[in-house]
């Protein structure tokens, strides 16, 4: 029976993390650590009441390291917990458990005081929610006597990237353990930037910082398909190991570095003119490290684009600035390794290239 019931326990604590009621994969798992405490007390209880209370050396020792520890955490809960929910779950716990110390003492010491006693409380406690019921519910003072709340709409939540997106995919096959799972492994990215992970596998995975279980990032449970962005604008510089829970064996770093300076590229006077020594993008070749941001300054005084391609086979789907007046700019991160060309698609013969390594 003890089996079955802490079997039935751990199913609930499952479901309510995976079926995304917890707001993360950490949060089911706290509920089920509650859920097996309280059985715990039930089986406690069921001990003391068949058998009494140990006296001996070694349950004296074993109660007193239980108490220890519990009252270390509820002293650190109590202190440095910054929910406001912590008071209340103490009050109710207390609110449970001196009661039934109460009720196990005298049906161990004196079992004839025992029900008369939890015969007043049963009326106590009815009379109470009958009374809560009745003014509070069916016989609450009219409403001008109430202040009333004011509705405050809430704001509406932007989930536009604060920076340049940095891409990460979890692959194709990564919940069988030994196949490649994040790629990049090793993704280095310049704070500020918005690193994106999208699940682009067929089942369930999460993104969670290891060294605090989801303190820094989580991304609770992402179906397949599903999108994750993290903006790195407050994650100070360093490295930042992350796994995914479902499948602990799927491990990558984030590496937050400074960020780097743009590069800026000019669209000259006159490009738009095919000429012998005229420059169409200055430099019109340029070679950059991975995470680096170009800025197109068009000081030109007609309209350009950079497009991604080249004027043989069009655009490739990686950049395009779209219509760029006189004195626009237009900014892309290479978040990859490639050669990439680019060109002008109002004036073809403008031609350019970024070597990414």
């Amino acid at each position: 029976m003890p089996g079955m019931g802490l079997t039935a326990i751990g199913l609930a604590g499952l479901t309510l993390s995976y079926a995304g009621l917890a707001h993360t994969f950490i949060d089911g798992m706290h509920a089920l650590t509650g859920l097996t405490m309280f059985v715990g007390l039930i089986f406690l209880a069921a001990g003391i009441l068949d058998g009494g209370v140990s006296t001996s050396n070694r349950a004296k020792a074993t109660t007193l390291v239980i108490l220890s520890i519990s009252l270390s955490f509820g002293m650190y809960a109590l202190t440095m917990n910054t929910s406001n929910f912590v008071i209340t779950l103490a009050g109710i716990l207390m609110a449970i458990t001196f009661p039934a110390v109460v009720f196990a003492y005298l049906s161990m010491k004196h079992p004839s005081a025992a029900k008369p006693v939890g015969a007043i409380s049963a009326m106590a406690s009815a009379a109470g929610i009958i009374m809560w019921v009745s003014f509070g519910v069916f016989s609450a003072p009219d409403t001008y006597m109430i202040p009333q709340e004011i509705g405050i709409e809430e704001p509406e939540v932007d989930v536009t990237p604060s920076g340049p997106i940095f891409p990460v995919e979890i692959l194709v096959g990564s919940a069988e353990e030994g196949n490649p799972d994040y790629e990049p492994d090793v993704a280095i990215v310049p704070q500020g930037h918005t690193v994106e992970w999208t699940n682009v596998d067929t089942v369930a995975h999460t993104v969670t910082s290891s060294s605090d279980f989801g303190e820094t990032f989580d991304s609770s449970l992402m179906n397949a398909g599903e999108v994750y962005r993290l903006d790195t604008t407050d994650l100070e510089i360093g490295e930042y190991e992350y796994l995914c829970i479902v499948h602990p064996w799927m491990v990558s770093t984030l590496v937050i570095e400074m960020p780097k300076e743009p590069i800026k590229v000019m669209i000259p006077d006159g490009a738009a003119i095919p000429e012998d020594g005229q420059l169409y993008y200055d430099p019109e070749n340029i070679d950059v490290e991975i995470g680096t941001t170009i800025v197109w300054d068009n000081v030109d005084n007609t309209m350009h684009t950079v497009t991604s391609g080249n004027p043989n086979d069009g655009f490739d789907g990686v950049f395009d600035s779209d219509v760029m007046s006189a004195g626009d700019l237009y900014e892309f991160t290479f978040t990859e390794a490639g050669n990439y060309e680019y060109y002008c698609i109002l004036h073809p013969w403008m031609v350019g290239t970024v070597n990414v390594e």
